[in-house]
């Protein structure tokens, strides 16, 4: 394949807009064309504006369009980037390998195991190429911790755990239909704090104990529970204990009183490593020496995924590597309702809601690699 690679964008709006960015990034530098976007309401001039690069013309026209598959069509693109309803991913998915169409998919890739076996077996049987967009996983920094881990730079690992203290008004679960949902109808959705919005802090944990694939994980606990009136969870923890016998514990709330930068803590007997995923940035803490921070690159993955299919780059998310964090989306699926939060236990503040004391608990929660249930305080 030869660049630039003509794409299609699939839900332009929302967080499809940091594509749309990215696409014009990666267009400027000469590897894609942005070729069609996908969108029930077309995009108007002021949405595109900047997406009229020389030479524009002479490729011809952009084309929008509601019909997925047409647009694939008509564009003949190489490559489909998915930003849409969580539970539309497997069939565009699908639709696109059909077309012979490479594609990144938006994280999470499915709101089911079914649903991703679905999809990952799909497109690897139209022989396609599928990129799932964990945007942490390309950070340079997880290869530079898992050589200070073989290293024995903070000794044996005793576990790993994350925290993610965020804030979302309650007009975020009013931004779709979706939103905040289990299911809609018979249709599952899992739009809950572990498996979406923080779904990085679950996925980067996984991947720095090397956890990555289904097959790595033996047992999940998890504690759910919610402060807003919705279905899904926004305040909640989960322990993974995975194959290397490591205990993977992630903590993570919508409702923070003092929100931050979220973090994957490496516990070892002779020091810790933490990384802020979104920052690139690690420090380790280790007994006799200073403390060390360095910040770190990150290769965009969609970037990767050019570079996969013109120069035969290692891909870096393929679904296989995502079955891990799927497991827990499963378990987040069949597990029972979220405990709903009683109104003494949170504040309303800014137009949200705040749960008292979670701030300490998400980060006493990565700290000890413990439950909420398990530390003295616990959301009530």
């Amino acid at each position: 394949m030869k660049t630039p690679i003509p794409v299609v964008l699939a839900g332009a709006r929302g967080h499809g807009r940091w594509h749309l960015h990215n696409i014009h990034r990666l267009e400027r530098a000469g590897l894609v064309r942005l070729a069609g976007v996908c969108e029930l309401r077309p995009l108007d001039e002021r949405e595109l504006d900047g997406f009229a690069p020389p030479g524009r013309a002479a490729t011809g026209p952009l084309l929008q369009s509601a019909d997925f598959g047409a647009l694939l069509d008509a564009t003949g693109a190489g490559v489909a980037v998915i930003c849409t309803p969580i539970d539309t991913h497997t069939e565009l998915a699908l639709a696109a390998a059909r077309r012979g169409t490479h594609i990144l998919l938006e994280k999470p890739p499915a709101p089911s195991f079914a649903e991703f076996r679905r999809m990952a077996d799909g497109v690897r049987e139209a022989g396609t190429v599928c990129q799932i967009g964990f945007q942490s996983l390309g950070s340079h920094a997880l290869p530079a911790i898992a050589a200070l881990v073989a290293d024995g730079t903070i000794g044996d690992i005793l576990g790993i755990g994350a925290a993610g203290a965020w804030a979302r008004d309650e007009a975020y679960f009013r931004r779709s239909p979706w939103a905040g949902k289990r299911r809609l109808g018979d249709t599952d959705v899992v739009d809950g704090v572990l498996t979406n919005p923080l779904a990085h802090a679950v996925a980067t944990a996984l991947a720095l104990d090397g956890s990555q694939h289904a097959d790595d994980v033996t047992d999940i606990e998890l504690e759910l529970a919610r402060a807003n009136d919705i279905e899904a969870d926004d305040t909640s923890c989960v322990r993974v204990t995975t194959a290397r016998g490591t205990r993977v514990t992630v903590a993570v709330t919508l409702c923070a009183e003092e929100p931050g930068e979220p973090y994957v803590m490496v516990h070892g007997s002779h020091g810790r490593i933490t990384l802020w995923y979104k920052q690139d940035r690690v420090l380790v803490q280790r007994a006799g020496h200073g403390p060390a921070e360095t910040v770190h690159g990150r290769t965009d993955l969609l970037e990767n995924l050019v570079a996969h299919l013109t120069q035969g780059a290692e891909l870096l998310v393929p679904p296989h590597r995502t079955g891990a964090f799927m497991r827990l989306v499963e378990a987040v699926r069949t597990a029972p309702e979220p405990r709903h939060l009683p109104p003494g236990s949170w504040y309303a503040q800014d137009g949200r809601r705040v749960v008292k004391g979670i701030d300490g608990l998400v980060h006493a929660s990565a700290h000890t690699l413990s439950l909420f249930s398990e530390l003295e305080a616990t959301p009530r």
